[in-house]
Formats: structure tokens, C-alpha cells, sequence
């Protein structure tokens, strides 16, 4: 059976605890896993998310505000040419993002408040277009190209030399927004740079660079 949400809820890592592994926007749509009872007081119930495949834990609250439906989950069918008049939209949002108080959250993907991948996320999903939710998982997701012919709409991509842990989406000009953490000297949404300017926040992403990449379709679940 077909669910969704009718506010906020918040998807959490494990059964207990406080770590927030995502969030789901009013109107997205889920799925429970088979075989669960409904939850007690204080417990959890485990759904994935259509849109993205993203598996977490909701507490018994937030259960009661998921409704279920008789609709399907339809996932848009979009290729480059239809996303490349939205970009302008996913750019103005990151960038309203960053002017909003707000800071960095792990597991954010609702305004004010996101993690790296949860702007990048909800920026391209607020244009209709979807992308898997973690930064490694968009790097697969993406189409791969040169850092030469980066266009604004682009993602680019910083982490280890075994995966990606930060994403931020090209401006143009060399720059880039993302949200980063006060690890990393801002806590919040910011652009940096690519080029020679690019400061000590650039300065230390430009040390972790993986590459970039283009969005040319929506993603398509695997679980349905």
C-alpha cells in the first residue's frame, strides 16, 4: 500500500536514537516494509520514500500524519532537454536558501535547514526533478564530465579517493553553493570558488576535489 506524507516527518538512521538520516517533505510519497506491525507507543516504523529509494525509521507521530492512498506513485520521465529550462529554478532556490537564517543540519533536506546532498536535493526536486539523496550516490547518478565544460546546473563533487562526501551545485564564473558544515568554517549555505580566489573554505573542498557532473534525467525507483 501507497502512503504519503501530510507534513514534515523526519526519517531516522536507526530504531533508537537521534540521528536523523532524512527528511520527507508534505506530499512525498512512501512505502512500509512488509511484515511490520504497527508501532507502539515510543517505537518506530521502518518506510523507504518512492521518490529517491530512501530507507528510515519514523516515530509512531509522525506514522499518524502518513496517509495511505489508492493513487500511484508516478516518477517523472525527464531527459536533458526537458531539464536543462528548469536549472534557472533549482539556482534560484539554493540561492533563496542562502539567504535565510539557517544552518547546517546532517540529515536536512527541508527549509531553513539542510546538509550538502539535502539542498542539492530538494533543489532539483522542487523543479520536479529527482536525484538520489547522498552526495556519493548523485556522483553515480550523474552523468560525468570535464571540469572544463562545467555549466551552471552542474554538480560538482569533494571527498576521499574512495567516495564522495560533499556536493554543490555549479553557478557559473567558477562558483559553486553548497552547505557545509562548521567543521569546515561556515555553518550553513555559502559559495565558493573553483578558481585561484577561492579562499580557505574553497581551499579546503579544492584538496578534496572528485570531479563534476550533469543531471540528464530524473531518477527512476527501483523499488516499485
Amino acid at each position: 500500500m501507497w502512503y504519503r506524507c501530510q507534513r514534515v516527518a523526519n526519517l531516522y538512521e536507526a530504531p533508537t536514537g537521534d540521528g536523523l538520516a532524512t527528511q520527507a517533505q508534505a506530499g512525498r510519497w512512501l512505502y512500509r516494509e512488509p511484515g511490520q506491525p504497527e508501532p507502539n507507543q515510543g517505537e518506530r516504523l521502518r518506510v523507504t520514500l518512492a521518490e529517491d529509494d530512501y530507507s528510515g525509521w519514523v516515530d509512531r507521530e509522525d506514522w499518524f500524519a502518513i496517509q495511505p492512498t489508492q493513487e500511484l506513485y508516478t516518477p517523472p520521465q525527464l531527459n536533458r532537454a526537458a531539464i536543462l529550462p528548469r536549472l534557472p529554478l533549482v539556482l534560484s532556490f539554493a540561492l533563496q536558501a542562502m539567504g535565510q537564517p539557517h544552518q547546517y543540519l546532517w540529515g536536512g533536506t527541508v527549509e531553513p535547514d539542510f546538509d550538502c546532498s539535502g539542498l542539492v536535493q530538494t533543489a532539483f526536486a522542487q523543479a520536479g526533478i529527482w536525484l538520489p539523496r547522498d552526495a556519493y550516490q548523485q556522483e553515480t547518478f550523474v552523468s560525468p564530465i570535464g571540469r572544463e565544460i562545467l555549466m551552471p546546473g552542474d554538480l560538482v563533487f569533494f571527498g576521499t579517493p574512495q567516495r564522495a562526501t560533499h556536493v554543490g551545485i555549479y553557478l557559473g564564473n567558477q562558483q559553486y553553493i553548497h552547505c557545509s558544515g562548521i567543521a569546515q568554517g561556515r555553518n550553513g549555505i555559502g559559495v565558493d570558488s573553483l578558481g585561484d580566489d577561492r579562499g580557505t573554505i574553497g581551499e579546503t573542498y579544492a584538496q578534496q576535489w572528485r570531479g563534476a557532473g550533469r543531471v540528464v534525467s530524473s531518477y527512476q525507483p527501483q523499488g516499485i
